[in-house]
């Protein structure tokens, strides 16, 4: 059903104008929850991995071009448009690609499921950065790494720009949430800080990848890794740089780290 905008304030388009990232996330129960997916591409990825939809916002023009295919397939689905004018007012920012899509998660998978199969995951540890979680994600999927788990700590993965810079690789790569480290070592992974210490060893040891099972850790840029989760480490990892550079941005270190070390 197609339905015209006559007002900012329709109150069926408060998923996409009034509610926060933590309020979508956190809608009546986690499971129960809504992210917007942003742009036709990125749509059409999410919808390839399983997720619903639950009520599209888009130009007029985007309704017989663009976004012609996704409202065909979902003939159930509330479509809200108006001109980019309108649409920019209702939301703040202009629209990339002139569509929005709020979308319904999926349960939590557990730990166990998302690393059945894995030999090489990426561990996000308080990476509060959506440009970066995007960007990590991106490269995981490009690098043929097999899951990403995140601390608590980290930003929601299906933060709306984090799934723009994504490029929806999001919902390509398995992922989910990491209450404790100890966790891995039941699983059998051996974990690997990226961090700069006097007991790191280079990124090119050879000792790194004749590890079966092995989980990059990741921190936050400015503070790092906590000095705990280094000490707990069962291997400590630079990367070896030139000009007296001592540090990557936490994206970039990320996709070397994946070159460097997949399996």
């Amino acid at each position: 059903m197609i339905y015209e905008i006559s007002s900012i304030k329709d109150e069926r388009l408060q998923l996409f104008t009034s509610m926060t990232e933590a309020q979508l996330r956190n809608r009546l129960n986690q499971e129960q929850g809504v992210f917007i997916a942003e742009s036709p591409k990125v749509i059409r990825v999410a919808l390839q991995a399983g997720y619903q939809p639950q009520a599209l916002l888009c130009e007029q023009k985007h309704i017989e071009g663009d976004a012609r295919d996704i409202i065909e397939a979902h003939p159930e689905m509330p479509v809200y448009t108006g001109s980019r004018e309108m649409l920019s007012e209702l939301t703040g920012y202009t629209l990339t690609r002139g569509v929005l899509c709020a979308m319904h998660r999926k349960p939590e998978p557990k730990l166990e499921d998302v690393l059945r199969n894995a030999h090489r995951i990426c561990i996000i540890d308080a990476v509060c950065d959506t440009t970066n979680i995007g960007a990590i994600f991106r490269s995981a999927a490009a690098l043929g790494i097999d899951a990403v788990l995140l601390t608590r700590s980290s930003c929601d993965p299906l933060n709306r720009r984090a799934i723009r810079v994504s490029m929806g690789t999001i919902f390509l790569v398995p992922w989910t949430w990491l209450d404790s480290y100890s966790q891995l070592h039941d699983l059998g992974f051996k974990t690997a800080a990226m961090a700069l210490t006097d007991q790191s060893i280079s990124l090119d040891d050879p000792i790194l990848k004749q590890q079966d099972k092995l989980a990059f850790i990741m921190g936050t840029e400015g503070d790092g890794l906590p000095q705990q989760t280094i000490n707990d480490a069962d291997f400590t990892v630079r990367i070896p740089m030139s000009h007296q550079v001592d540090s990557l941005n936490v994206a970039a270190a990320a996709a070397v780290a994946f070159w460097e070390l997949r399996k």
